[in-house]
């Protein structure tokens, strides 16, 4: 790689353009949901399952990162999110039946899910080597599980849709071609709700809570920190840092407390100069409104592109 200055630039600029992402392919056209379900009770065990899964917040890094060299300089933060990230395959006690990942990088007006039975890829990023779009992760699709998590939305008042068309981005690709290399486990992505209201995807959480008895991983892929303009800044690690340390602080309270202030989140330390978008801060928000009673774990907290970031499990 060459090490003049310019080149490093256009990296770094690189690597940032490739955290932005892309919205969903289609647009499905709907009105906004219908009355929230406030209920934090636990679902009934499934005798069927035998275990609840765990539900797991984790961050992605960025772009196509570690399997292109993008001119990072950072190793030792580049090794420590990639052993957290394949360790995340060991977390449920029973290999899960399917994966429901919500990613950072799809929005949609109502809650959407992807129904194909085998997903494409979608390289929701720009400006990287060649190799970045050709990476493969070829894990199979679930129209069931896709259908189910329908049903539990309608249950809850959500209006959906489905889109048929739309690939793993790189929220989704990215780590999990580190956690499940393979790509053996069925997995379906369901999208955001634009707007990004905290509150609607806590309800969403609590609505899907119920597939944590049947098998289903849910996994939030997203950032602590998430500010294009201050990655590789050296002022930023001060802010990242302070934003982290109230969530970790969050995630463990007591449920009551911990959506309180995940409801307010805006108004903890450096949040806005933390999210100035909160799109990778509301995965979060589904997975802790799935956890149910269960306390929060900080279970990777370290530094990455220069900036603080933590995964937080639940269960």
């Amino acid at each position: 790689m060459s090490s003049d200055k310019s080149d490093g630039v256009t990296r770094r600029a690189a690597v940032v353009g490739g955290l932005v992402g892309a919205a969903g392919l289609a647009t499905l056209a709907a009105t906004t949901r219908g009355p929230q379900s406030s209920s934090a009770d636990e679902p009934r065990k499934s005798p069927a399952s035998g275990e609840r899964l765990p539900v797991v917040f984790m961050p992605h890094g960025g772009g196509p990162w570690p399997f292109v060299d993008m001119g990072i300089d950072d190793k030792a933060g580049m090794a420590a999110l990639t052993e957290y990230l394949q360790s995340v395959r060991t977390l449920p006690k029973t290999p899960p039946r399917a994966l429901l990942v919500i990613s950072a990088h799809w929005e949609e007006p109502v809650p959407t899910v992807m129904t194909s039975a085998r997903p494409p890829m979608l390289y929701d990023y720009y400006g990287f080597p060649p190799a970045s779009y050709q990476l493969t992760w070829p894990a199979p699709g679930n129209p069931q599980l896709a259908a189910r998590v329908r049903e539990l939305l309608g249950a809850a008042g959500f209006q959906t849709a489905e889109d048929a068309q739309r690939g793993y981005d790189h929220g989704t690709f990215v780590p999990l071609k580190l956690t499940y290399p393979e790509a053996d486990v069925p997995t379906v992505q369901l999208s955001l709700v634009q707007g990004l209201d905290p509150e609607e995807h806590l309800a969403l959480g609590r609505a899907l809570a119920p597939l944590r008895d049947e098998g289903v991983f849910i996994i939030g892929s997203g950032m602590t920190f998430h500010n294009l303009r201050a990655f590789f800044h050296p002022g930023a690690l001060g802010a990242s840092e302070a934003f982290d340390a109230w969530l970790r602080e969050t995630a463990t309270l007591d449920p009551k407390a911990r959506d309180a202030r995940l409801l307010a989140w805006d108004s903890a330390p450096a949040a806005r100069q933390s999210h100035p978008r909160e799109e990778h801060l509301l995965p979060l928000m589904v997975i802790a409104g799935a956890a149910g009673a269960d306390p929060g774990t900080v279970a990777y907290n370290g530094t990455f592109m220069g900036v603080r970031l933590s995964a937080i499990h639940f269960g």
